[in-house]
């Protein structure tokens, strides 16, 4: 319903007009997120800084944009509030370090597990976070801590300011894509603003609601370059104890959002990042960041959206973005401070409905309930939990639908062979979940002395299937009777304890699969 996608290739002008439009947008992101965390504004905008510049040189997918998040800042202001920053720090670069661990290790690749429609459920649900998210800058500090909805004047001004940005970022691509609309919108909003001296709100007015009121006064984004400093806490045992958990789902959360925004890009672009080099780069990026003052972060989704909208498909793109960032910190503040919020709020209103999968309306009732069930329950929980609680609960919603669906595919085919032999044919897996259905399907009391299970359409799994086939060969020994199991693999055969011995081996037609399950 909504292609906002710039389809114009890859090249230097497109990454660099790109990557100037998604530092802009960093600012108020970062900032925010900043005081979600609870630290100085200055500790969002270097993580914005370092972890876009890194990512976009060492990470494994080209265009994508990485910075501070709210996934990862939430997880963090338990740990500031008892601790302080330092821990902060010293947690952010133990879990680069794990990051790093989880790339060697090739574990990005298990991305790969995530459902079509967890994905679907992902995508939508973040869309609706990023939108919601939005609604703060509808509000405005009457009195210390205090916020009130805009009305009247300044609400109908910045309502026009909205819809004139996202005008201009939906009909200028259509004239030209020589220059990325976003830029545009921006850069027009503002004079509009100054020209016609508007009441707007801006991005400094944004950072002073948040600041104590003793300290807005003198509220200010210049700031100086990061420097290099170890994290000033213990080298304990204890110290560990406590920073270990953060880092251990500050990795996880970020790896996460990380490697599902991967995938969404390459999808968008019809390319293929590389996940293991993704989970280095993000290593990389936040092991640097507690050396130098940032609280880390992963990609954005958002902002990885505004760049591919504009044209940004090259690292040079999320390189210029963090550069762009950094310049502004040190020589541009005080134009980055009268940007009006509207016009980085319209923006992020175009980047939901171009991430928003609108097609899910249309195919909801065409697909498996499941799925829909699926879908929807990945969407909620992402908007009223967290991202990664959403994708984990996701993927485990659907193996359990899995292995129910395959539960019940389990069946079987009985005959009499030329011997005068009751076989079984059984036909699909056996695992845990078909145990129960499998062990229904024989009738040791009522079967002839020698029976046949036949394996040769079935499949053995697990150590659950493994326990039901011994199981029954009890039952049928105790009744006299000889059971006859043919063609299992050499891998079954080694792991049956008590019906090995039944095993007929026929070398030239057994087959040769491994079983999902330690033999020691």
């Amino acid at each position: 319903m909504f292609n906002l996608i710039n389809g114009a290739e890859s090249n230097v002008k497109n990454d660099i007009l790109s990557g100037t439009t998604v530092a802009l947008a960093l600012v108020p992101e970062a900032v925010a997120f900043a005081f979600v965390a609870g630290v100085e504004p200055m500790v969002g905008l270097y993580a914005a800084f370092m972890m876009g510049l890194l990512t976009s040189i060492f990470g494994g997918r080209p265009g994508m944009i990485s910075g501070a998040t709210g996934a990862t800042a939430v997880v963090m202001i338990a740990l500031v509030a008892q601790h302080g920053v330092q821990y902060l720090f010293a947690m952010v670069v133990l879990a680069g370090v794990l990051q790093m661990l989880a790339g060697i290790f090739k574990l990005g690749k298990f991305i790969r597990m995530v459902p079509y429609p967890v994905m679907l459920g992902f995508v939508n649900g973040l869309a609706i976070v990023i939108f919601l998210a939005q609604m703060g800058q509808f509000k405005y500090e009457i009195s210390d801590g205090n916020m009130t909805w805009l009305e009247g004047e300044m609400l109908y001004t910045m309502g026009i300011l909205i819809a004139a940005t996202m005008a201009i970022m939906h009909f200028l691509p259509k004239i030209t894509q020589a220059v990325p609309a976003g830029l545009v919108a921006i850069v027009a909003i503002t004079l509009a603003v100054l020209g016609l001296d508007l009441e707007a709100r801006t991005v400094i007015d944004f950072v002073r609601d948040m600041l104590p009121a003793e300290e807005a006064a003198s509220a200010t984004l210049k700031g100086e370059l990061p420097s290099f400093a170890i994290p000033d806490v213990p080298f304990t045992w204890e110290t560990l104890s406590i920073i270990f958990p953060y880092a251990l789902i500050i990795a996880a959360v970020g790896l996460i959002e990380s490697l599902l925004t991967l995938s969404l890009i390459d999808e968008i672009t019809d390319t293929r990042g590389n996940s293991n080099r993704e989970c280095m780069g993000q290593g990389v990026a936040n092991t640097v960041n507690g050396f130098f003052g940032g609280m880390g972060g992963c990609a954005m989704i958002g902002q990885s959206m505004i760049n591919i909208n504009s044209g940004g498909r090259g690292r040079l793109s999320g390189i210029t973005a963090a550069l762009v960032l950094l310049a502004f910190i040190l020589f541009g503040a005080t134009y980055i401070e009268m940007i009006p919020l509207a016009a980085l709020v319209g923006i992020m209103f175009m980047v939901v409905l171009g991430t928003f999968e609108w097609s899910s309306f249309r195919i909801i009732g065409k697909i498996p309930r499941s799925d829909a069930m699926i879908l929807i329950l990945v969407s909620s929980v992402t908007v009223f939990f967290d991202l990664a609680i959403a994708v984990i609960v996701g993927v485990i919603v659907s193996a359990l639908v899995f292995a129910w669906q395959h539960a019940k595919r389990i069946h079987v085919h009985t005959y009499e062979d030329e011997n005068g032999y009751k076989v079984y044919e059984l036909r699909g897996p056996i695992f845990f979940g078909s145990v129960a259905n499998f062990k229904e399907l024989f009738d040791p009391a009522g079967d002839p002395e020698h029976v046949v299970i036949e394996f040769q359409r079935s499949r053995v799994a697990d150590h659950s299937a493994l326990e039901a086939i011994d199981s029954l060969a009890e039952k049928y020994r105790a009744l006299g009777k000889t059971l006859h199991l043919r063609h299992l693999s050499k891998d079954c055969r080694t792991l049956l304890r008590k019906a090995g011995d039944l095993v007929e081996v026929n070398v030239l037609e057994d087959p040769n699969y491994k079983v999902a399950v330690d033999p020691t």
